[in-house]
């Protein structure tokens, strides 16, 4: 047994040190999976499962966990909510995906019991106390032909519905209570759907996999199971299969392996989220555990190509709201805060920010690696005469640098402009503004330190 401790002691501190980064984004010995985050008031919440033990050898979930964030960077646990709190009433080992969402200053969070059912607790704000209104689960075994597990809640025109399953998934929208269904639940018919097991298209028992998440963007439902997503103009479908938004050049060394047996993209629960005008997809990831069965929760930006298309993410260790300028170039699409900008594909070489009017700015927080750098280099496309205030924190700090572009620029790839830069003992919180007297002032592609 002292043995067995020991070595537990030893891989903990292993995984300590591995997660050095910001992904995952709650501490990798921590075990939190199945990451589901919403932002109410310029905080992001985060419900999620706890997996047990770096030593399990089957799912081991012993919990669920509300975690807050003001910048997606730290993050402080609101509440362990125990399956003895529930109408389980006692220990258990196979507390399942959950979600979460607010209506009328309650919150709501609904939860699996295995893939047996979905029950749902009720609280006046993520801290707690939570209560369990019904004493039973919301959805039952045998309501629909699938699993009932795996909840998601979307919000349409000011009605609230529930979505949930495994292979076919099925929608209902819920009465005002939020603890009820107002319809019979209806499948939702997704067309030549590809996922882990179903490659090739050819699987048709296990077409999809668990865990669906649905969010909107410019007007379209993106329906997703892990990293793989449909689209449709309807909420209620019929959806057509896209693509997964993880492929090989996604992974940076060091986080492709180890993985899931049928590979990178299995296991990948998660859920989009938009903060600050960005938009980010935060999802399950083994990789730096090497156990399958203790997993953690990443986050990446999320880039739409011009078709309404989710272009591949990127996983890393540096992960979101925060900038290693050490590591090249950060580009201007991966903004931690923007005003009413807009991103834009250029062609295949990526994105940039475009749209840019007087008084725009984009925020790049926690910006490290900047000892002995005393430039920068900046990768922008003047359209009109346009002035760059580099400030400290937010629009209105401290200025640290100043460029002017003279504009009318026609070269498509972006010219350079390099200018003096404080050395910084430390992290430095950067905010760019955009001064000008006409609009569409210019497109910003990429900056970096020298």
């Amino acid at each position: 047994m002292m043995k067995n401790s020991l070595l537990t002691v030893l891989l903990l501190l292993m995984l300590a040190l591995i997660a050095s980064g910001q992904n995952p984004i709650i501490a990798v010995q921590d075990g939190i999976t199945d990451p589901h985050i919403r932002v109410y008031d310029g905080v992001a919440y985060m419900s999620a499962c706890h997996d047990h033990s770096i030593e399990s050898e089957w799912f081991h979930i012993d919990h669920w966990v509300m975690y807050s964030s003001p910048d997606l960077v730290n993050w402080n646990l609101e509440y362990a909510l125990q399956p003895e709190e529930t109408y389980i009433g006692k220990p258990y080992e196979q507390c399942w995906a959950t979600d979460f969402i607010k209506k009328d200053g309650r919150f709501y969070w609904y939860f699996s019991e295995h893939n047996h059912g979905v029950g749902v607790m009720v609280a006046d704000a993520p801290g707690g106390p939570w209560t369990d209104p019904l004493g039973e689960s919301l959805l039952k075994e045998g309501l629909v032909p699938t699993d009932p597990y795996d909840p998601g809640i979307i919000e349409f025109e000011g009605e609230h519905y529930i979505f949930f399953g495994v292979w076919d998934f099925y929608m209902a929208r819920l009465n005002e209570d939020m603890i009820s269904l107002a319809e019979t639940p209806k499948k939702i018919v997704i067309n030549n759907p590809r996922g882990p097991y179903n490659q090739d298209g050819l699987n048709k028992e296990n077409p999809t996999d668990d865990k669906p998440f649905l969010h909107r963007y410019n007007g379209k439902f993106y329906l997703s199971w892990g990293c793989f997503y449909a689209m449709s103009d309807d909420l209620y479908g019929p959806y057509d299969y896209v693509d997964a938004i993880m492929n090989d050049s996604s992974f940076a060394d060091g986080y492709k392996e180890p993985t899931w047996p049928f590979g990178f993209r299995q296991g990948r629960h998660g859920s989009f989220f938009e903060m600050f005008n960005q938009w980010y997809f935060a999802y399950d990831d083994m990789s730096q555990t090497d156990n399958r069965f203790f997993r953690s929760s990443f986050a990446s930006y999320v880039h739409y190509m011009d078709n309404g298309e989710i272009a591949p993410i990127r996983v890393d260790g540096t992960g979101i709201g925060q900038y290693d300028a050490g590591r090249g170039s950060i580009e201007a699409e991966d903004y931690f805060a923007a005003s009413q900008i807009r991103k834009k594909q250029d062609g295949s070489r990526g994105f940039y920010v475009t749209d840019i009017n007087n008084g725009d700015f984009l925020s790049f927080p926690n910006i490290k690696g900047l000892e002995g750098k005393s430039e920068i280099r900046l990768r922008a496309l003047a359209h009109e005469k346009v002035t760059i205030e580099l400030r400290e924190g937010s629009p209105e700090g401290k200025i640290l640098g100043t460029c002017k572009l003279k504009g009318k620029q026609d070269n498509r790839h972006s010219p350079v402009y390099t200018l003096d830069f404080p050395v910084q003992s430390g992290p430095v919180d950067l905010c760019f503004v955009f001064r000008g007297k006409k609009a569409n002032l210019l497109d910003f592609d990429s900056f970096e330190f020298l």
